[in-house]
């Protein structure tokens, strides 16, 4: 090597960046890695906090081992003492402590937008959310969310009554939450219909073919893309209208992560996040 000293150019112009807050699938298909993935696909910068550690795979939930709270609030505290963070996503908390320890830490900042997606059992049909858990998602998260993003199913379990999934929006609504996206593989039909409820109006439907199979971290996939987007939309734009897009642009790349999606386990397919990137080969199928 020379001795002429390498100067580096550093980027003036990072990427936005959203605070993923979840627990970690050690197959990777959901979780932490489903949102750095969905994010840095959508072109922003994931930092995380670990809520949990869970032994999994691409069949179920079989073990659960909850971080300490106090180590949960030091890597939120850490994240946002040092960096812009555009977006906060959330997904699997795992117990009522960590939910109420999460809300307070959220209550001390001016916090940017907030996009829950209540993980309150796993695909494999294991339930990863008590009754305590439930109730302090709906008395100390919801009032702070911008977005939540529930399947039919969790929508009915947040609810705590209804069957129809607009008397479902219309409760969840009322326990302060700006937006409820309501996902619908879980209902039968040829579509899968997506509804986007909001205070006002008639809600938005979001009509998607029907893939084939089922997927373990969609969920995780469409909030955490839906985050990216809604960071990479200027903040100076009316929040209502950002987020509307991001829902259309999140969806449409989660879908296609789906339509690309792997058979690596011996249950669900994974989705393809980085379906787009160079080198990628065809899905298996």
């Amino acid at each position: 090597m020379s001795g002429a000293p390498v100067l580096l150019t550093m980027n003036t112009d990072p990427p936005p960046v959203v605070l993923c807050i979840s627990g970690h699938d050690p197959v990777g298909g959901a979780g932490i890695q489903a949102d750095i993935e969905a994010v840095a696909a959508n072109g922003c910068y994931a930092c995380t906090a670990i809520t949990c550690l869970t032994v999994q795979d691409s069949c179920d939930v079989a073990g659960l081992h909850l971080q300490p709270v106090d180590q949960i609030l030091s890597q939120v505290r850490a994240v946002l003492d040092d960096v812009p963070v555009a977006v906060i996503k959330i997904g699997l908390l795992g117990s009522e402590e960590i939910a109420l320890a999460l809300s307070r830490v959220l209550q001390e900042i001016p916090p940017p937008p907030i996009v829950l997606d209540p993980v309150l059992a796993a695909g494999g049909g294991a339930s990863l959310a008590d009754a305590p858990l439930l109730d302090a998602i709906r008395r100390h998260l919801l009032p702070l969310v911008t977005l939540l993003t529930p399947n039919s199913r969790e929508a009915r379990l947040l609810a705590a009554g209804p069957d129809d999934l607009g008397e479902c929006a219309q409760r969840l609504l009322a326990l302060g939450c700006g937006q409820v996206l309501i996902t619908g593989a879980h209902e039968d039909g040829p579509e899968v219909i997506n509804r986007l409820y909001t205070p006002h109006g008639d809600p938005n439907l979001y009509k998607w073919e029907r893939l084939p199979g089922s997927y373990h971290g969609s969920g995780c996939t469409l909030a955490s893309s839906i985050a990216a987007r809604l960071a990479l939309a200027s903040a100076d734009a009316d929040l209502g209208a950002r987020l509307l897009a991001a829902v259309q642009e999140g969806q449409a790349y989660t879908w296609q992560t789906l339509s690309q999606g792997l058979r690596l386990g011996r249950c669900q397919y994974l989705p393809n996040r980085l379906w787009r990137s160079p080198g990628r080969g065809a899905p298996t199928r």
